[in-house]
């Protein structure tokens, strides 16, 4: 009984618990990928630390910043009502426009791009057009959204739109017409209809290229929000940034910025990691 038991315990020791071996290597592994942008944040830090702590420094330092905005840090969800609220109300407004705003960029984007890139004529036909307008900077695109929408949501989530709508198209054409032309052929072999086309043929074949311009769309999308709420106020990530400049509150600033840059940062993996599902 006794050498039974020693028995089962070895077997589960071997087939449960991992080897010393396989869990050094794979620490290793975590401490490889975590430590370099953890010491590279700690030189930034350190770096603007001694920059700001010299005489006449214009800008705080990283600990001036943290004292000066611990309240917001730690309570980000208060609301007093009106434009006095938490960053977490604020970025959720951004958030809302910037989510309607790509949706319909996408959509739009994606069914365009297919039209251009199976058709030549509408290639010829637009593709001039839209390298023209998608040079146009996002804030030239807000005095036409005010003045045919007569109201502040409807025009941020317009400049979004056709912010991000260009790279889109471009990306899902290119990624149309390189579809090889066997596809094709076994698609017209099979009678598919135009719907089973674009889900069995198109979407598969251009999904690289149709992530790759949703990417760089989101990232327009956030810069041009940003921007558009300091001229549109209200509640809104870039309306809190302009209002604390207006205040004189550079530590609110910079908090406000580091937000945005995290925020745009997890919408870019939130993307590429929508790609791989689709993609896999």
């Amino acid at each position: 009984m006794i050498s039974t038991v020693k028995a089962e315990a070895a077997h589960l020791s071997q087939t449960v618990l991992p080897r010393p071996g396989a869990v050094a290597k794979k620490l290793r592994e975590i401490v490889g990928e975590v430590m370099p942008p953890l010491l590279g944040l700690i030189l930034l830090l350190g770096l603007w630390e001694i920059a700001c702590a010299q005489t006449g420094a214009m800008l705080p330092g990283p600990s001036k910043v943290v004292k000066d905005t611990w309240e917001l840090i730690i309570n980000p969800f208060f609301d007093h009502g009106g434009t006095d609220k938490g960053l977490f109300w604020h970025l959720f407004a951004s958030l809302k426009r910037v989510a309607l705003g790509f949706s319909l960029s996408a959509s739009v984007g994606i069914l365009l791009g297919v039209v251009l890139g199976q058709s030549r004529l509408a290639s010829r036909a637009l593709d001039p057009i839209f390298q023209v307008l998608r040079t146009v900077p996002p804030l030239a695109w807000l005095p036409i959204s005010l003045a045919a929408f007569k109201a502040a949501d409807p025009s941020a989530i317009f400049v979004i739109f056709i912010t991000s709508v260009w790279p889109i198209i471009l990306n899902t054409a290119v990624g149309v017409r390189n579809i090889p032309q066997d596809y094709s052929n076994v698609a017209k072999v099979l009678r598919l209809s135009p719907i089973e086309y674009f889900f069995k043929i198109v979407m598969p074949a251009s999904v690289p290229y149709i992530f790759t311009g949703l990417k760089i769309g989101i990232g327009l999308s956030w810069l041009a929000i940003v921007a558009a709420e300091m001229l549109i106020g209200g509640v809104g990530i870039g309306f809190f940034i302009w209002d604390a400049w207006n205040s004189s509150l550079m530590s609110e600033i910079i908090l406000a910025l580091i937000y945005v840059g995290l925020v745009g940062f997890m919408l870019d993996r939130l993307i590429t990691a929508i790609g791989k599902k689709v993609a896999g």
